[in-house]
């Protein structure tokens, strides 16, 4: 595995990799390998959404069961929208949380495989606040996002703890040092009906509440 170490780790407000080294982790991408990558929360493992093979390798690599879906990030709503229904409750959130802390679920488009979604209608994502993360996105598209270790272990907020578990899998990740938040995502289903959350994170129900209200 290639590690490329960002310039500034510790004030990671524009990003400063070098476009040579953009463009090997995009040509990884696209030749349908998996690349470690940061975003606000936690270490991402990111691979093509729209790729099977990719999707597999996801999997197989965090040794994930193939019933428990992958998440996706994108860089903005427009492409959120790409590939998902927005309703009016996902677009207050958007407006009050992203980019940021949280994982929206909604109804996915047809473009979506269902491997990725584990064969359900519905699909999580969310728009990282990191620059690296909005810039890689930018340049390749929908990303998956799914945290970058072994199935129940640790959560990786370091680049070596994703590195560790996902030895031999990833061919390339991006050092930005630790982690903003060292908590994942809420995860909260606007998709059909009540919204729920299904994962406790960094955004609180109350938080998610009031949104709502606006």
């Amino acid at each position: 595995m290639k590690v490329i170490k960002c310039p500034d780790k510790k004030n990671c407000k524009k990003c400063d990799l070098k476009e040579k080294e953009l463009d090997e982790v995009i040509a990884v991408l696209r030749a349908g390998e998996l690349v470690i990558f940061p975003t606000d929360t936690l270490y991402g493992v990111g691979g093509d959404p729209f790729n099977e093979n990719s999707i597999k390798k996801v999997f197989i690599a965090k040794n994930r069961p193939f019933d428990m879906p992958l998440s996706i990030a994108v860089s903005n709503e427009k492409m959120m929208e790409s590939v998902a229904v927005l309703n009016d409750p996902a677009r207050k959130l958007i407006r009050a949380f992203l980019p940021g802390p949280l994982t929206i679920m909604l109804a996915k488009k047809a473009t979506i495989p269902d491997m990725l979604t584990a064969g359900s209608n519905q699909i999580g994502i969310r728009i990282p606040d990191h620059p690296l993360a909005i810039r890689l996105i930018d340049r390749f598209g929908p990303i998956t996002a799914t945290s970058a270790n072994l199935h129940s272990h640790p959560d990786p907020v370091e680049a070596s703890m994703a590195q560790k578990d996902l030895k031999g899998h990833a061919q390339i990740c991006i050092d930005c040092g630790k982690t903003k938040f060292t908590a994942p995502s809420t995860i909260v289903d606007v998709s059909d009906g009540p919204v729920e959350i299904i994962r406790k994170g960094v955004i609180s129900q109350e938080q998610i509440d009031n949104a709502l209200r606006q």
